[in-house]
């Protein structure tokens, strides 16, 4: 967001002339699982409370969409909610980004309360869905893709973070290729999002333990330093189909804690057994 349409002075000047913007990360609200009792344990040591039951926070909490890992809010003075925008959806939606923020905040404060329509409300797609500009089934809680010679393409939309330097914060998602008798190659091509962290990618056999510091050196192939913006492309082939899984990670290069989103397109492209013989 900083990278985009937090850069445009225009719109900069229309937050600060029409709104009091303020963030609050999912994770202090209860909404990532695995941070519930680590932060809680925080609270208490610090002795500090957090009351989800405010209008406020209960307003945030009713307005996240499935599957978003960051919802930019228009909340009246009444803890009305008047506009939601998924940033992901922003990041690639293909147009001008800026331009497009700018309409949402307008159609926000007009009334018009853009992303709690009809189309925009609905939840993540089934895992059969063909459209392109959705979120796979691959966002799910298992984030896991499998793969078939009936369907031998799918689309991730995610994010990941920048860990320390010298360490690594994965974003995984499990690719299930099993289907695949023969020899094939696994292709996968990664668009990062536009805010200010580039992207690290590892691909690892399924049975490997991804390591959480140091250079990946077990992983089969790779993808780093992937500009926002930009696209990189990893490819492996294999003698038989098997479980992989594919890392996302911010690069060392960028700032520590800083958050970007990610698509990967992902196939198998099965390698015709004449080949082998030449």
């Amino acid at each position: 967001m900083r990278a985009g349409v937090l850069s445009s002075d225009r719109i900069i000047k229309y937050l600060n002339e029409n709104f009091i913007n303020t963030w609050v990360p999912n994770s202090e609200l209860g909404r990532v699982p695995s941070l519930r009792e680590p932060i809680a344990k925080r609270r208490e040591r610090e002795s500090k409370t957090f009351d989800t039951t405010h209008a406020l926070a209960q307003a945030i909490i009713k307005s996240w969409k499935k599957g978003s890992p960051v919802d930019c809010l228009v909340i009246s003075p009444t803890f009305e909610l008047m506009g939601r925008q998924p940033v992901n959806e922003l990041l690639f939606a293909g147009g001008n980004t800026p331009r497009l923020y700018l309409t949402f905040l307008q159609e926000s404060l007009a009334g018009k309360r853009p992303g709690f329509g009809e189309d925009t409300s609905k939840t993540s797609p089934e895992p059969d869905s063909e459209s392109l500009s959705e979120l796979d089934a691959a966002i799910s809680k298992d984030l896991k893709v499998i793969l078939t010679s009936k369907k031998p393409k799918r689309e991730v939309l995610n994010i990941f973070r920048t860990p320390k330097s010298g360490y690594q914060d994965y974003t995984v998602i499990e690719i299930d290729t099993t289907a695949f008798k023969g020899e094939g190659l696994l292709i996968i091509n990664i668009l990062v999002g536009s805010a200010d962290s580039k992207g690290s990618f590892d691909l690892y056999d399924g049975d490997t333990e991804l390591p959480t510091r140091g250079t990946p050196h077990s992983a089969l192939a790779s993808a780093w330093d992937i500009l926002p913006g930009k696209k990189g492309t990893i490819k492996y082939r294999f003698d038989q189909g098997k479980v992989f899984k594919l890392g996302g990670t911010g690069s060392w290069f960028s700032e520590e804690g800083s958050i970007n989103a990610f698509h990967a397109t992902i196939f198998v492209t099965p390698i015709p057994e004449e080949e082998d013989k030449h």
